[in-house]
């Protein structure tokens, strides 16, 4: 069984074959955050609602800094197919390359084939990857259930305004809430942190602030 990578571990390097041509992930990503996901089959319905979904909205990825990329383990020739008929039939270009892992070798990289579920296609992975390469987040959802994209924006504008601001964010944040400030460690950090008038003191061990 493969194994998934951890929140802080490096996110795999690897080279393979897309609807965009071969590339090497660390040569691909660029310096930039990326959205990794992995879906079951190509012309199957909750995929293309999902492939669908994450096009529809590339442009707000796009203002994140942030790439997207799928997989799944069918041939280069059914991605195209399934991507022709996408765009025939809703009228949406996918714009971003999908991955035809026929080898399964990327998607054993990243434990994204869970026996238990199904030993012969991918689960519904999303990895979200820092510029450095380190997995910052990830989620999984089996077969029969398609992801929320907002929520996966939602995710990166946190992740995002944590890595820019050395904070925290609370239940359901968006962008514009206040944020959690770290707790302190020392008597004097902690009487000089309730004297701040720019933070909303909740608990002894819960501050906020704006950004």
């Amino acid at each position: 069984m493969s194994t998934i990578p951890r929140i802080g571990d490096p996110a795999p390097d690897f080279t393979a074959n897309t609807t965009q041509g071969p590339l090497t992930f660390s040569e691909w990503q660029n310096g930039k955050w990326v959205v990794f996901f992995s879906h079951p089959a190509d012309f199957t319905p909750v995929c293309t609602t999902e492939l669908a979904e994450f096009s529809r909205r590339a442009p707000d990825f796009e203002a994140r800094n942030t790439k997207l990329i799928g997989l799944s383990i069918d041939s280069i020739h059914s991605h195209l197919a399934w991507l022709e008929s996408i765009e025939s039939k809703m009228g949406i270009e996918v714009p971003f390359p999908m991955i035809a892992d026929i080898d399964t070798k990327v998607a054993q990289a990243f434990g994204m084939i869970h026996p238990g579920e199904s030993s012969t296609v991918t689960v519904r992975a999303v990895f979200v990857i820092d510029p450095s390469r380190t997995v910052r987040a990830l989620i999984y959802y089996p077969l029969s259930n398609g992801r929320n994209i907002d929520e996966v924006l939602r995710l990166i504008d946190s992740l995002q305004a944590s890595a820019a601001n050395g904070i925290a964010t609370p239940a359901n944040w968006r962008p514009g809430d206040k944020v959690i400030v770290p707790p302190t460690t020392t008597v004097a950090a902690r009487k000089s942190r309730l004297a701040d008038e720019k933070l909303e003191h909740v608990a002894p061990y819960m501050a906020l602030k704006s950004i």
